[in-house]
């Protein structure tokens, strides 16, 4: 049984990454579909598709390297926990490594990047640190 589909999520990105696989596949959510959203908007990968199956449906997401094989996602990170969820408000929000990485929040309005919070004057679950 898992208990945190999102660490799930993170791992699995996190391994394929690691052996420079194309791309990682797992079983879908809404909230999965959101991360893979803010993913490629801030470019962290190529995109992400769908995959109606029977009886569950897939997310396959394309990783993303640079021209001589570098790894763009060097490092993935799980803040909020099923034990100890993380909480802040968009004025609290910091740039990641100046700029260089996201924050990934869950928000009444949806999976947003920290940049688009502080835009939109949101706050929210803190689910991941991307650099």
């Amino acid at each position: 049984m898992m208990t945190d589909p999102i660490a799930d999520m993170l791992t699995r990105i996190r391994n394929a990454v690691r052996v420079e696989r194309p791309f990682v596949e797992m079983t879908v959510s809404k909230v999965k579909r959101g991360v893979a959203e803010v993913l490629k908007r801030e470019g962290f990968i190529w995109g992400y598709e769908e995959i109606e199956e029977s009886p569950s449906s897939h997310l396959r997401i394309e990783l993303k390297y640079g021209p001589s094989g570098e790894q763009v996602i060097r490092h993935l990170k799980r803040v909020s926990k099923p034990g100890r969820r993380v909480y802040s408000s968009a004025k609290d929000l910091r740039p990641v490594l100046n700029g260089q990485g996201i924050t990934i929040l869950s928000t009444s309005r949806g999976v947003l990047s920290d940049r688009e919070a502080r835009q939109q004057n949101l706050g929210g679950e803190v689910l991941c640190e991307v650099w």
